[in-house]
């Protein structure tokens, strides 16, 4: 039998950050959407909720909170739905210290957590992604050589969050046939950093390249030591992550065509009532529970330590699909109106579709 009952904590979590997606997130979104920018004071606020900090145990400053994928699906859903750009802004950090938690030594985590358990933002991030052409975690161009205890990394990183801030990245590379992650701090000596030029959707999001040119690292910056990563896991973490804040989106599109749907009247009535715009607004609702279903099944997986590939690639490939139809169902109810940047529907058409590509790669 599979229950996806929410306990108490999990249900005052969704409910909290509801209202904050709601009342702070929501209300400026556009605003910073418009400025390319995320002002310190909302990041700060972010930070307060203490989100990153609430996983870290209290023996490394933190709250003490369970490192739990499908808590962290329902936290993401609901900053989503109030602002993706926020949303992945605030759990940015956690990219870095999620990974630490579930595969990092007792030194890495002594370290490195205190860092992210304080009431400053602190800032770190994964860097994944490269710009190479069939680009997946199998054909990683990033390589992690040996040399004596230490390792060297050479490559390129591209859409790196908070690479203008970031205190440190975790690099993921292949050392042979195995896929590594290494501690990187940004002072390391021939590592390059750029400002990216800027991406369709998340533009407040600062973003940066890495260029790796033979940068030496000692043996203790290889994340987990001599036991490595489960890289699988830590793909599927991040692909759970991201399909969440696309179907909180997708709920927010959803909900905002409604009423539109109801007030609209065209040729005598509320076009809520013509077939075509009532069977759409049915599918969008349809596909935003099968969706989030899809996401918690995954999710859930990766709580009882499952193999959750299968389960989380398919909730991958369905989100990528299905939110972004949402997204653009949802801008054709309004028309013409949709595309006007009064509106935020093409905002949210956007940052579906960059959230949506910005997860990984389909399999490992």
């Amino acid at each position: 039998m599979i229950s996806f009952q929410l306990d108490e904590e999990q249900e005052l979590i969704r409910d909290s950050l509801e209202g904050f997606a709601r009342e702070v997130l929501r209300p400026q979104a556009r605003a910073i959407d418009e400025a390319g920018a995320i002002p310190d004071e909302i990041l700060a606020q972010g930070w307060e909720l203490g989100l990153v900090a609430a996983t870290i145990p209290e023996e490394y400053g933190g709250s003490g909170g369970t490192r739990s994928p499908m808590t962290g699906a329902i936290m993401l859903e609901q900053l989503g739905g109030g602002c993706a750009s926020l949303a992945s802004a605030v759990m940015a950090s956690s990219t870095f210290v999620n990974p630490l938690l579930d595969f990092g030594t007792d030194e890495q985590k002594r370290d490195y957590l205190p860092l992210f358990a304080g009431p400053e933002p602190h800032y770190a991030s994964l860097a994944l992604q490269e710009s190479q052409f069939g680009f997946g975690a199998d054909r990683l161009r990033t390589k992690a050589e040996r040399r004596g205890n230490g390792w060297v990394l050479s490559g390129t990183k591209r859409l790196v969050p908070f690479g203008d801030r970031a205190s440190h990245f975790l690099v993921l590379a292949t050392g042979g046939e195995a896929i590594d992650a290494f501690i990187v701090p940004r002072d390391a000596k021939g590592l390059a950093i750029e400002p990216e030029a800027g991406t369709m959707g998340l533009k407040p999001l600062p973003t940066a390249k890495l260029s790796l040119d033979r940068v030496e690292l000692p043996g203790g910056a290889r994340l987990g030591g001599d036991n490595g990563i489960d890289a699988a896991r830590l793909l599927n973490t991040l692909r759970v992550a991201s399909a969440a804040i696309a179907v909180g989106i997708s709920r927010t599109v959803t909900d905002f065509a409604i009423p539109y749907a109801k007030e609209r009247v065209a040729f005598g009535e509320p076009i809520a009532k013509k077939q075509a715009i009532a069977f759409m607004l049915a599918d969008m609702h349809i596909e935003c529970d099968t969706m989030r279903l899809m996401v918690w099944k995954a999710a859930s997986q990766l709580d009882q330590g499952a193999d959750a590939t299968r389960a989380t690639v398919l909730a991958q490939d369905y989100v990528r699909r299905h939110a972004v139809k949402v997204a653009d169902d949802g801008l054709q109810i309004f028309g013409g109106h949709g595309f006007i940047r009064d509106l935020p529907l093409e905002m949210w058409l956007r940052n579906t579709r960059t959230v949506t590509v910005l997860d990984g790669p389909a399999a490992v």
